[in-house]
């Protein structure tokens, strides 16, 4: 699927009614995101059911397996195979050898029609796995924040368009955005986004990461999977994201709006010039 057809895909058109408070009324068609169901599978074994907006989907699948520690950034990028089913889409992949050991493992744990999350976790012990600490340091300041802040709307025309979707983009250093991807979830779009940065050969370079959404223990844990040095919600943190972060020193940056942000365990680097 070509990249003009993963975006027609994620948008669909639907007729609505407008109604106002005058008792106006007249009909509107609404562009709508896309959800369908994404069955993932590794090595010919069903793993996992996403609810995904089917556009970039090669990336999501490709950041998932870092998220669910079945494949690292030592790994060479694999390919996906997607296919359109009258029940939504199949994405196929491939694992290296070695990584056989820790599929099955993970299988032994989960439902294969989990969609996020907790879902399918059998044993809660897999809910809190050791992360690995964060040694990337971004060199940031607020006003590369800020600047991203600013500027993420303009690199969100799902969004704009049905305003449903949520997007996770890679900002640099001096704040100007690199990359971004959108699902309707939020965590898809936060897999998406690493993973494209893998393929890429892509790493933070002292940037950060810009998410349109709560800062959630899996984003904390996704982010901290990917080495990355900052991590910057729109709104707030749940207090297990918090602790999660501040655990593998991963600075944060939440309810950053416009005119102010909080920040925990993040040490501004004032060298850089935006």
């Amino acid at each position: 699927m070509n990249d003009s057809a993963r975006q027609e895909a994620a948008l669909a058109p639907l007729p609505f009614t407008r109604l106002t408070p005058d008792g106006a009324s007249r009909p509107i068609d609404r562009e709508l995101a896309e959800e369908v169901p994404v069955a993932i599978e590794f090595n010919g074994i069903g793993y996992a059911v996403l609810m995904a907006t089917p556009q970039n989907l090669d990336d999501l699948v490709l950041g998932f397996a870092l998220s669910e520690r079945l494949s690292g950034p030592e790994d060479t990028p694999f390919d996906v195979d997607i296919h359109r089913t009258p029940q939504g889409m199949v994405a196929r992949a491939n694992l290296p050898p070695e990584r056989t050991g820790a599929l099955l493992e993970r299988v032994r744990h989960r439902a294969t029609d989990s969609s996020c999350g907790l879902c399918g976790i059998e044993n809660l012990e897999q809910a809190s796995r050791p992360l690995p600490p964060v040694t990337a340091r971004s060199r940031a300041d607020r006003t590369a924040v800020f600047r991203a802040l600013a500027m993420l709307g303009d690199y969100q025309p799902l969004n704009a368009a049905t305003g449903a979707a949520h997007a996770a983009g890679w900002a640099g250093a001096d704040g100007a955005i690199r990359l971004v991807r959108e699902d309707v979830g939020r965590h898809n779009a936060f897999d998406k986004l690493i993973g494209a940065m893998r393929r890429a050969g892509a790493d933070w370079s002292g940037g950060f990461a810009l998410l349109s959404s709560r800062c959630s223990y899996e984003l904390v844990e996704k982010a901290a999977l990917s080495n990355c040095p900052l991590l910057v919600t729109i709104s707030a943190p749940t207090r297990l994201a918090a602790e999660r972060a501040k655990a593998v020193a991963l600075p944060l940056v939440v309810l950053a709006r416009p005119d102010a942000l909080l920040s925990q365990g993040w040490e501004e680097d004032t060298s850089v010039e935006t």
